[in-house]
């Protein structure tokens, strides 16, 4: 009951070239109460993007033209819509290109109409959730301080946006939530990737990396993240 509660509410952008794919997660997931726009390459999947308003990207990794990474790439510069991935192209370099540049999920191909509508909802869900709460960060200073827009996705520090992905800001949000405290790789993969923990998965180090390196880049100096051996991440607050 509550992914069609869910389903009904959301628009979704399917950009995928395979016009009998397509077809099938039109005619799938409009059965499941969603209401689905297509497009067949980058190009007009991007035009469409930036023209109207969906909850939700259905993202083919291999277009004509312009792929599905670069598609990606330049949604990200005016666009936090949620996109799920989808490729045959499983492998782990493929994942982590992906959500480098921004993706919420990512799915391997061949899947099921059911797991298609489970992950779907799943980012609906966190994205309606994220959307509810705001949370703002201490103040260091009106020109010093850092803050988070839970509704847009989005980090101001002073007067600048800071270039961070859907993921790098979930990210920050779950370790300042948890400010001070120590949290282990396997919770951050359930909160901030939405899946489990492998050991040999580099995905959360990778995030991990690219955000320490923007807010340092940003200068902001009153937030320490850190790993911790053998335990996993910390943000601290440090003393001015």
């Amino acid at each position: 009951m509550e992914l069609v509660l869910l389903a009904a509410q959301s628009q979704i952008l399917a950009i995928e070239d395979d016009p009998v794919l397509g077809a099938h997660l039109k005619a799938s997931l409009e059965q499941g109460g969603f209401a689905v726009t297509l497009a067949a390459d980058g190009e007009s999947g991007l035009s469409l993007a930036s023209r109207d308003r969906y909850d939700l990207i259905l993202l083919d990794v291999m277009l004509p033209g312009v792929d599905g990474m670069e598609v990606l790439s330049r949604l990200r510069r005016e666009r936090s819509t949620p996109v799920l991935m989808m490729s045959a192209q499983g492998d782990e370099g493929h994942r982590i290109s992906g959500f480098d540049r921004g993706a919420d999920d990512y799915l391997p191909k061949p899947f099921g109409t059911r797991e298609l509508q489970v992950r779907i909802a799943a980012i609906l869900r966190r994205v309606a959730y994220e959307r509810s709460h705001t949370r703002v960060p201490p103040a260091t200073g009106e020109s010093a301080t850092l803050w988070l827009d839970e509704r847009l996705l989005r980090a101001r520090y002073g007067e600048h946006w800071l270039p961070f992905t859907p993921t790098e800001f979930r990210l920050l949000q779950v370790l300042f939530d948890n400010l001070g405290e120590v949290q282990s790789k396997a919770f951050l993969y359930q909160q901030v990737l939405h899946r489990g923990f492998s050991r040999h998965d580099r995905v959360l180090d990778m995030h991990v990396s690219n955000l320490r390196r923007k807010l340092t880049e940003a200068g902001v100096e009153h937030l320490r993240l850190e790993s911790v051996w053998g335990q996993g991440y910390l943000l601290s607050e440090q003393a001015s």
